[in-house]
């Protein structure tokens, strides 16, 4: 089950979290392009996506010269529903 969307998310942030996570699979260091051919949206969409995600530190770079992000350790608590959408909610 997806834990619930914080009133900032967008079905952008729930794909971009869910690729990064990569299911039952290894997680994935991926680079905002590359995000948007496995998800069908614009780069820059996903790079504005990936900024507010970041803030809210559910991402994070895995190498900033090259543009790699990866979930952090909130992330994974929040995707594992271990972290309240509230908790995402005060930080806004």
């Amino acid at each position: 089950m997806e834990p619930p969307l914080a009133s900032w998310m967008t079905q952008v942030d729930r794909d971009v979290l869910a690729l990064l996570r990569n299911g039952d699979e290894r997680e994935l260091v991926l680079t905002p392009g590359v995000i948007a051919v496995n998800t069908d949206w614009k780069r820059q969409t996903v790079r504005e996506h990936l900024l507010r995600l970041s803030e809210a530190g559910l991402v994070e770079y895995q190498d900033e010269s090259r543009a790699l992000y990866r979930l952090s350790g909130r992330g994974h608590r929040y995707l594992r529903g271990d972290l309240a959408v509230e908790a995402l909610e005060a930080d806004d």
